[in-house]
């Protein structure tokens, strides 16, 4: 699978903080490596296209897989889903 990280989601990354930003590259490590580890907790956003998965107990991010492709669209807080959905 191929990896594609939109604008967005460096943005979002860039504004996390310091501790959630290291989170957030081990958690892409492992995403990189098994997309379904049981760990990231995956699921399917009610109603899109897009899954999400877990960084932490707060923070989430979102992407969508397009054949061969994995789109990293967003990260946050949990609003970010309810921002996917509109």
């Amino acid at each position: 699978m191929t990896i594609v990280f939109l604008g967005r989601f460096h943005k979002d990354g860039y504004g996390l903080p310091k501790a959630i930003q290291k989170k957030l590259d081990k958690v892409l490590e492992i995403f990189r490596n098994n997309y379904r580890h049981p760990s990231l907790q995956t699921k399917k956003l009610p109603g899109t296209d897009f899954w999400y998965a877990r960084v932490d107990r707060a923070y989430r991010f979102t992407y969508q897989i397009e054949g061969e492709t994995i789109i990293l669209r967003r990260v946050g807080t949990h609003d970010i889903l309810n921002r996917e959905r509109d």
